[in-house]
């Protein structure tokens, strides 16, 4: 059985550290999610009208939103060119996660974790001034590139917990994930009321827009963020574990989901069909909740929150009690169950209650799923390449977000909302078929 040499107290030192400074970076990466419909009706301008490069840009999607019979054909241009931005977020998110966990093998933790927060810093004092709707887009780039935090963070829970308390120790950043989902929308909702313009108009020539409060608020908590791990994180991956010498090799996008072992190839490949259908709902849901319900920022915000405090309750409640007793298998099947159902429910839900309770299977689905998995994939590998595994796992999911969004707006644009969340649910069979093969953790527990 595998088990980090560091002290009892540093362990649990390490795991409080790495909890805020993920609970931090969520809230922080959260902010923006309710915000999407109205910055990209705010950015976008009337394809049909527009003679900016932006507006000659989309003029082909308006219009084939108008043609096929869109009441609003502006509202289903924001849902698709939105699809494309969260695409091209992950997208670096699933080119650079595996990166920054290798090197965080070869370097450590501390220096890496420096690095991707400085960087998403960055992104979001990009975001404060980003008047033009490029500066958006290259604070959203900026922002993939670095986003590196979960994977690495992933691996030191890896570093300081033994194989029994693996899935005890993902639940745990399974929790900072539904606090950040929580605290974060609801953030964003709210701020998303103050326009400095509103107060000192003259700001606009320094690139002030109606969405900086949010933003500067990102900026600050990457910034505590920094000198928190900076000041209090100790290293959890000692030189004498490092893989020091490594073999020059040319990038290639195959090399992403290279593992000797077969188990946690079965493993990356389900997280990443499961995550295929639930980026594309989480991009959509905003979406979804002001055509059908016509939620304001503040009542989308008020939705992450109610996802993220039944996320909580089901990782701090059910995860990690049944953590440590081999049945990461059978959660993970559960939770891809919940989805199937939840997509299928929020498809047909016309009505408030019938959306809310089919929410509820979606927070089991990705509280049961996302934990169990990084557990598993963390007991089949190697100790000395945690941060390598657990980054092409989390590769796995950066892919599936960057082409989720855009199939999911794509059939949102061209077939409508309910035949978009069918298809969802539909394709969740094949994630859930998958895990049905995967190896029982018990079996590698004296890996």
């Amino acid at each position: 059985m595998r088990s980090s040499k560091l002290p009892d107290a540093s362990k649990y030192k390490a795991l409080s550290i790495v909890f805020m400074t993920l609970f931090l970076d969520l809230v922080g990466f959260s902010i923006i999610f309710p915000l999407f419909p109205a910055m990209l009706e705010y950015y976008i301008p009337d394809g049909a009208n527009s003679t900016s490069l932006l507006g000659r840009l989309i003029s082909p999607l308006f219009y084939w939103a108008e043609n096929s019979g869109a009441t609003n054909p502006k509202f289903m241009t924001s849902v698709l060119f939105g699809g494309i931005l969260g695409s091209l977020y992950s997208l670096l998110q699933f080119i650079c996660a595996p990166l920054w966990g290798s090197y965080s093998d070869r370097v450590g933790r501390r220096k890496v974790l420096i690095i991707t927060i400085s960087g998403l810093a960055l992104s979001y004092a990009a975001w404060f001034f980003a008047a033009s709707f490029w500066v958006l887009v290259l604070a959203r780039l900026i922002g993939g590139a670095m986003g590196g935090n979960l994977s690495v963070a992933t691996a030191v829970v890896a570093d300081v917990t033994s194989v029994s308390k693996r899935s005890s120790g993902m639940a745990l950043v399974g929790i900072a994930f539904g606090l950040g989902f929580i605290i974060g929308p609801a953030v964003g909702g709210i701020s998303a009321t103050l326009n400095l313009l509103d107060y000192i108009p003259e700001l606009s020539r320094y690139g002030i827009n109606p969405f900086s409060v949010p933003a500067i608020i990102s900026l600050g908590l990457s910034i505590i963020n920094l000198v928190w791990v900076s000041v209090a994180f100790k290293e959890t991956h000692p030189v004498n574990k490092r893989i020091i010498h490594t073999e020059s090799k040319k990038f290639s996008i195959i090399d992403r989901f290279k593992s000797p072992c077969r188990a946690t190839r079965q493993a990356n490949s389900t997280y990443l069909f499961f995550m295929l259908a639930f980026s594309g709902m989480e991009f959509t849901l905003t979406f979804l909740a002001v055509e059908r319900f016509l939620f304001s920022p503040i009542d989308n915000g008020m939705l992450f929150v109610y996802i993220g405090t039944i996320m909580i309750l089901v990782q701090g409640g059910i995860v990690r009690k049944l953590s440590g007793r081999g049945l990461e298998k059978m959660l993970a099947q559960i939770g891809l169950l919940c989805g199937f159902f939840a997509f299928f429910g929020l498809a047909y839900s016309t009505n408030i209650i019938y959306f809310l309770l089919s929410l509820i299977f979606m927070s089991f689905a990705v509280a049961l799923v996302t934990p169990s998995l990084s557990a598993l994939v963390s007991m089949y590998a190697k100790e000395s390449i945690q941060g390598q595994a657990l980054g092409v796992y989390r590769s796995s999911g950066s892919l599936a977000r960057a082409i989720g969004p855009l199939i999911a707006a794509l059939a949102y644009f061209s077939l409508g909302s309910k035949s978009a969340y069918v298809f969802g649910s539909v394709l969740l069979i094949i994630p859930i078929m998958m895990a049905y093969f995967l190896p029982r953790s018990k079996k590698y527990n004296a890996t």
